[in-house]
């Protein structure tokens, strides 16, 4: 009886231990992206930037090449990559402390110009590199380092959590901005979906598109890793509903 091989790890992923903590979602974001760029065929002309933050890891695990800017300028440094190789798929891979706060400007003026690269938003709602500080995306009464007694509005330089896609959406130069989930394998399944589209778009010379992605943090949240997972359903859905936002036409 012959057999068939229908699961196997994605060419464009080194095959090496993570380096990230126990039930963290870059892992499986990270398959995504390979996957996608494995079926299109774009590994010999994909480029990934990727910043300080959890997200500084990518060029050890993504089998193509990378680019390292500082924090916050990895938009900068994706719209001069797409501008010289204008035929490469080109990736902007950035945590919610990276792109809602040190890199907030960048992110909001590469997709106002309609800069044609995408970038791949890791939503977390904490700070999970630097040691579980709130971010911009810490939800309304979360608890993180810097706010013990969890999140509040009404405390001087706390604020509200930024909805990020929704900001972007308005923006004449986004072609397409989707928000996706890792937490289980129907939502998974989903979000591979929205990335192959932003993917299909951006080479397509659409414009902007963004993925969001929430995922969870046990390390920064102070959870154990079977926790996380409904934590993230129960508590960041809602606050960050999930689907296509502003949907493009190839």
């Amino acid at each position: 009886m012959s057999e068939k091989l229908v699961y196997g790890h994605p060419d464009s992923l080194y095959v090496r231990p993570t380096k990230y903590c126990a039930g963290c979602g870059h892992g499986i974001i990270h398959r995504l992206v390979a996957e996608v760029i494995d079926e299109m065929g774009y590994r010999e002309k994909a480029v990934i930037t990727h910043p300080v933050g959890c997200s500084i890891w990518a060029d050890l695990h993504f089998k193509f090449d990378s680019v390292q800017p500082p924090h916050g300028r990895t938009p900068a440094a994706a719209t001069g990559v797409k501008r010289v190789l204008s035929d490469h798929l080109v990736v902007c891979y950035q945590g919610d402390g990276d792109l809602a706060a040190i890199g907030t400007a960048e992110a909001i003026h590469a997709a106002n110009r309609g800069e044609k690269f995408t970038t791949i938003f890791v939503n977390n709602a904490i700070y999970g590199m630097t040691g579980g500080q709130m971010a911009p995306t810490t939800l309304v009464g979360q608890k993180a380092t810097t706010s013990p007694k969890g999140r509040d509005p009404d405390a001087a330089g706390m604020g509200y959590p930024i909805r990020v896609s929704e900001l972007l959406a308005v923006l004449d130069g986004t072609a397409y901005i989707a928000r996706g989930t890792v937490h289980n394998a129907a939502n998974v399944r989903k979000t591979k979906g929205y990335i192959k589209k932003a993917f299909e778009l951006q080479m397509a010379g659409a414009g902007f598109t963004l993925v969001e992605i929430l995922s969870p943090c046990p390390t920064g949240w102070g959870l154990e890793g079977e926790k996380a997972l409904p934590w993230l359903e129960q508590n960041m859905i809602p606050v960050f509903p999930l689907g296509e936002i502003k949907k493009g036409a190839a």
